[in-house]
């Protein structure tokens, strides 16, 4: 049984939720999120929560329970409260800027990193070293901060680099003479 696919979901006010076949839509103030649910997992909304069963006792099915149920959770929160995440640059010359819809980043190459801002995304940059990402859909916030900060991981000798402001960077020696 599943820890965390056996709660329900709570529909706060202000969210709508909807389901249609296997697609989950969640409208909020924040914006519409949607979600394909796996087939092995029965989804029943009744008055202000949303309940996920599983179909059969499969090793996946188990799985897919728990993550189905965290990822509505997720989008019933992003959709009301929405999600934020930051990043801070570090190094001489490190710095960044939000040009139209992309995320201009100079990070001691040759050139310019220019980065696509995803759709449904905010991102502020201040003091030109921290840089703001906000929107309704974790796993798009998520995903984007990593590829930001796989443009120029913190690197352990000086902690040069991107990295995110709660991340602690290991830091190590250099070479003894």
């Amino acid at each position: 049984m599943s820890r965390i696919g056996k709660n329900p979901v709570t529909i706060p006010a202000g969210v709508e939720v909807t389901l249609n076949g296997r697609d989950l839509t969640v409208k909020g103030s924040k914006g519409t999120l949607q979600f394909a649910v796996p087939a092995d997992i029965n989804t029943n909304i009744e008055g202000k929560e949303v309940a996920f069963t599983p179909r059969n006792d499969a090793k996946t099915t188990r799985a897919l329970w728990g993550t189905t149920r965290a990822r509505v959770a997720n989008m019933v929160n992003g959709v009301s409260k929405g999600f934020t995440r930051k990043l801070q640059i570090q190094g001489v010359g490190y710095r960044a800027a939000v040009a139209g819809t992309s995320l201009d980043l100079q990070l001691g190459f040759s050139h310019p990193v220019k980065m696509a801002i995803p759709q449904g995304l905010t991102v502020q940059v201040n003091d030109n070293t921290e840089i703001v990402i906000t929107g309704a859909d974790k796993h798009k916030i998520g995903q984007f901060a990593a590829d930001v900060r796989g443009v120029r991981p913190p690197e352990p000798y000086k902690g040069k680099g991107v990295r995110y402001s709660d991340e602690q960077v290991r830091r190590k020696e250099g070479k003894k003479k």
